[in-house]
């Protein structure tokens, strides 16, 4: 065990405590697989009776294929907070489908802005979706298409969908945020969601959810039913989806590999492959004691 895991286990009791990270980018390192150090600290702090959690944008399907049942973690906010399971148990605690009639909007609102997208089935079952496209959509859009080709096939127009889970568009990063500002005026009663594709790095993915779901409205119910106050709470994010969960922990740090605005922001850490989540766990510990 790394001296800076040993000093963890040597400072003592922790009053109980919830903490929260991302997965992508966060806690998984650039090979998509978490270090032995950050695991270490995740055991640790399940000895000092703080609460572990992962909020990703990830379905929970992708999550488990990902990550299996052996992380150390006590619970899984999955879909940016759509969803919410006890883990490893997979117990559903909580989850956020959008009503047909919001998705009968957001359809028109995609079809009529010229974009292709993506209408994800209701939870849990939302890897699998409907796509609106065309060979000449953007490449990131077609890569998703090819890795879920099992559980995907074009939308037909009188398909008829009901409840959905989300909507997704791929676009340019340098036309997103004109987009995003649009789908937010004609959409005001949903949350759509910037965040970058987990598949090229790159691209910009425009999530639409219902209005209540977020890392942040899925934290903050989760500390509820946990009985933590929100000054108990330490978060860490790499992404832009991970804003509203950073503003509203007590503390929280960005990993250095986060775009620069977000690390202007917000405290931030050594990146996802040299262990900056066992740096803002260690940080955080220290505050305390």
């Amino acid at each position: 065990m790394n001296s800076s895991v040993e000093q963890l286990t040597n400072r003592g009791p922790f009053p109980a405590g919830l903490f929260i990270t991302d997965l992508d980018g966060t806690l998984f390192r650039s090979d998509r697989t978490a270090a032995e150090r950050d695991l270490e600290t995740l055991v640790i702090l399940g000895k000092k009776g703080v609460v572990r959690a992962v909020a990703t944008g990830r379905s929970l399907f992708s999550f488990k294929r990902a990550v299996g049942d052996t992380l150390p973690v006590d619970y899984v906010i999955f879909s940016t907070g759509a969803g919410i399971i006890h883990y490893p148990s997979g117990r559903l605690l909580r989850k956020k489908n959008l009503p047909p009639v919001a998705v009968k909007r957001s359809l028109k609102a995609l079809i009529d802005a010229g974009l292709d997208f993506m209408v994800h089935r209701p939870i849990p079952d939302n890897h699998r979706f409907a796509y609106w496209g065309n060979t000449k959509s953007h490449p990131d859009f077609i890569r998703r298409i090819q890795l879920y080709e099992k559980f995907c096939h074009a939308l037909d127009g009188a398909d008829g969908i009901g409840h959905a889970a989300q909507l997704l568009v791929i676009v340019h990063q340098s036309n997103a945020q004109p987009m995003i500002d649009h789908l937010r005026d004609i959409l005001p009663q949903l949350n759509v969601i910037r965040t970058t594709s987990p598949l090229d790095g790159e691209s910009t993915w425009i999530e639409i959810f219902h209005k209540d779901v977020s890392k942040s409205r899925a934290v903050k119910w989760l500390a509820s039913r946990l009985g933590v106050s929100r000054e108990r709470t330490l978060s860490v994010g790499n992404d832009y989806n991970d804003t509203d969960m950073l503003q509203w922990a007590g503390s929280s740090f960005v990993v250095d590999n986060a775009p620069e605005d977000l690390k202007k922001r917000f405290p931030s850490v050594a990146s996802n492959d040299q262990c900056g989540v066992s740096e803002a766990v260690s940080r955080w510990l220290n505050e305390r004691i």
